[in-house]
């Protein structure tokens, strides 16, 4: 049946050609509103129907944003401007974004949900995301948007808090879930999305029951290994909308990794999914240098550091790689590479925690050594050093594991002269938010733990001291990140400071000559990980090797073995992940 049009309707300054199937889903939407005054009554009629206006008509967002973009150096790419256009002129809000890695996805969800919101047709959104985001979420909608996000924390910020970033976790435990599917929402955003790929996950069942008018479901990969993973998010969007699985796969699937009717797929899934390559038009992140900074011991600081490391092997041989009396061991030889106060610290705690007439002996004699070489360290040495032969306006993001070494690192650089901000896990996160923003306003050092490093973003730094190494890949690709995305416009220098004749040393040699991590994006590790089929992780492994081996040469000999297995692994998730981009390139562009 052909489609009637009612003459056109002036919604403000723009005139709106509208259906009269349209008009009356209008009236229909405004009536179970049940506005009150009548004032609201219009302007819930005007927004609605500028909702309807047609493809050309421009976003609202550009001119509404232009300040605040401004002050937060946001310059949306193309591509970006033209996902929000689409999402919200072609796919009536319902989209899968699925750029890929590092391309903004974060960005264009903030910017169709802003364009919704100034529209008048979102007033509650609910963001569901890793716990480890949820701040760097509430924080972009704030930054950039000016979407007055606020963080989950009890169970009444559900109903108080318009729009509201919470971890997928929490709000899928009771009593959370009750309230989140009574209450529903005008707008949900899920960030990492393949977390919904099985249609039978507690993670799946919970989202579709939620009451939403509008989605978002950000994944790179919404397919990987099959195709249902993808048919499955199509529905958990768009229920009904692909059929039955038997359906679709009778249409579609030769068998889980390959499709038929590729052409007909392909303007199936265009309602849905939205997918930008890295290419002309998108983004081009600045190359990485890597700079070795080698560290010699001092004499004192080397007896230190045998002493230490052949107590943690005897150790080690003794309580066996598996058993609990290992963790301290491997704690304290972690601590050892990074300083001499960390490592001291858990020496003591050792010294007054044991019964043991002749551990205590030992840990006695390890302490006096520890003594000597407190205040003392050649690492710091080469940090000053390389801080005070920077440029004036070089700024630098120190990271190590712990929270001793972070207090040490700062002490030296405040004899030095050299201002310096610490950062770390503990911090409240207005506090992080504040000495974020003290950083961007010059300070010369940021020395941050592990944990402190999530979720926040240092564009504007582009200098990463690893003063002390992590022994997970992904720990330091995560510090890297920090500096090293969008919104990046410098080249980005990653220091590594390595011990001479140490553990780290073979790490370093590992994790950067073996395995060129430090060079490109490591990608997932865990999926490298599985395909070697071992019982244990990157950590537990390199653990078993350093501190087990009889001396150094059987260390390397034990890590190039390792390294030519996860080479070997490796190569192999490279094929499968291309196999993906490719299937991703024939169903998705």
């Amino acid at each position: 049946m052909e489609e009637r049009f009612a003459p056109p309707r002036r919604a403000g300054a723009v005139e709106v050609l509208v259906s009269e199937t349209a008009l009356r889903d209008i009236a229909r939407r405004v009536q179970e509103q049940r506005f009150s005054p009548p004032e609201l009554h219009r302007l819930a009629l005007e927004a609605l129907a500028l909702s309807l206006r047609q493809p050309g008509d421009g976003l609202l967002i550009g001119r509404h944003c232009r300040e605040l973009w401004r002050r937060a150096g946001l310059v949306p790419y193309p591509y970006q401007l033209e996902t929000c256009r689409r999402v919200v002129e072609d796919m009536d809000g319902r989209a899968i974004l699925a750029d890929e890695v590092g391309l903004g996805k974060t960005v264009e969800a903030g910017m169709i949900l802003k364009e919704y919101m100034l529209r008048g047709l979102v007033r509650r959104a609910l963001v569901l995301a890793p716990a480890s985001l949820t701040w760097q979420w509430q924080l972009e909608l704030r930054e950039k948007f000016g979407i007055p996000a606020v963080r989950q924390r009890g169970l009444h910020d559900w109903e108080g808090c318009p729009v509201l970033v919470a971890s997928l976790d929490t709000a899928k435990r009771p009593p959370h879930r009750d309230a989140v599917l009574r209450l529903g929402c005008d707008m949900l955003i899920v960030d990492e999305a393949h977390r919904l790929k099985n249609a039978r996950s507690d993670n799946w069942r919970f989202v579709s029951g939620i009451r939403r008018r509008y989605c978002l479901l950000l994944t790179a990969t919404p397919v990987q290994n099959d195709l249902r993973e993808l048919y499955n998010l199509v529905t958990l969007l768009a229920p009904g909308a692909l059929g039955t699985w038997r359906q679709f796969q009778a249409r579609f699937v030769v068998d889980k990794r390959t499709p038929r009717r590729v052409d007909a797929l392909r303007a199936e899934l265009r309602r849905y999914v939205v997918r930008a390559e890295r290419g002309p038009g998108t983004v081009l992140f600045p190359p990485r240098h890597v700079f070795a900074v080698p560290v010699r011991l001092t004499p004192p600081e080397r007896r230190f550091y045998d002493a230490v490391t052949e107590f943690v092997r005897e150790g080690f041989r003794r309580a066996g790689s598996r058993a609990s009396g290992a963790l301290p061991l491997v704690t304290l030889q972690r601590e050892l590479c990074s300083s001499a106060p960390a490592a001291m610290s858990t020496l003591q705690r050792m010294y007054e925690r044991t019964e043991d007439r002749e551990a205590r002996r030992r840990l006695a004699e390890l302490l006096a050594l520890g003594n000597q070489v407190v205040d003392t360290s050649s690492k710091c040495d080469a940090l000053i050093a390389l801080i005070e032969d920077s440029p004036p306006d070089e700024q630098f993001i120190v990271f190590t594991e712990y929270r001793m070494t972070q207090r040490y690192i700062r002490w030296r650089l405040e004899q030095a002269g050299i201002p310096s901000l610490g950062f770390d896990g503990s911090m409240s996160p207005s506090r992080k938010e504040w000495t974020r923003q003290l950083f961007r306003t010059g300070v010369k050092v940021l020395v941050s733990t592990e944990s402190g490093g999530e979720g926040l973003n240092f564009q504007f730094c582009r200098s990463v001291v690893n003063f002390d190494l992590p022994w997970n890949p992904m720990r330091l690709e995560q510090r890297i990140g920090r500096v090293h995305r969008l919104g990046q416009t410098r080249d980005v220098h990653i220091y590594n400071m390595a011990t001479k004749d140490t553990i780290e040393e073979h790490i370093v040699a590992l994790l950067h000559d073996k395995l060129n991590l430090f060079r490109a994006v490591v990608g997932d590790v865990e999926a490298v990980w599985t395909r070697l089929r071992m019982n244990r992780t990157f950590e537990q492994a390199i653990a078993d090797i350093v501190l087990d081996a009889r001396d150094g040469a059987e260390v390397r000999r034990r890590l190039d073995e390792l390294a030519a297995r996860v080479e070997a692994a490796r190569a192999e998730a490279l094929r499968a992940a291309e196999h993906a981009r490719e299937l991703s390139r024939r169903i998705l562009s």
